[in-house]
């Protein structure tokens, strides 16, 4: 009896295991100037959260921000497009995340490039910093407050 109950452990555990690494991941295009190593650095903060990143090389980043619908007043160096929707600046992979459960905002920004966030670490610095919602109005609201 007590091999069986092991077996059954053993089985539900390997199965639960299975369904942690069962899901999509989530594919991403972000839109970066050839020569910026933030932007970098940010890509891999998304494929170390389990992001599938295509990366555009873009040589007018103004004109881009401007299609996807990017507020000037929280720009930021870099782009990216979720389905249809924009995340500016160094915005944490938790935060893009979350905005799928989120239908109502058109994009997610971090304005300027905070010291801490990722993709900008710089030593033990780490920077206060809001990820702003962009709702579909127009309107911003803070989404999340770092750290």
């Amino acid at each position: 009896m007590k091999s069986i109950s092991l077996t059954a452990i053993l089985a539900g555990t390997l199965f639960g295991a299975s369904l942690l690494h069962a899901a999509d991941p989530v594919a991403i295009d972000v839109y970066r100037d050839p020569n910026c190593g933030c932007c970098s650095a940010w890509i891999t903060h998304l494929e170390d959260n389990g992001f599938v990143v295509n990366d555009h090389l873009e040589a007018d980043m103004g004109q881009l921000k401007q299609q996807v619908g990017v507020p000037r007043e929280l720009a930021s160096c870099h782009t990216a497009v979720l389905n249809g929707r924009f995340i500016e600046g160094h915005v944490p992979a938790a935060d893009i995340l979350r905005m799928q459960h989120k239908p109502d905002l058109l994009g997610l920004a971090v304005p300027g490039m905070p010291v801490g966030s990722p993709g900008m670490e710089i030593g033990d610095r780490v920077d206060t910093y809001d990820v702003v919602a962009v709702e579909a109005d127009g309107e911003h609201s803070t989404f999340s407050r770092y750290p």
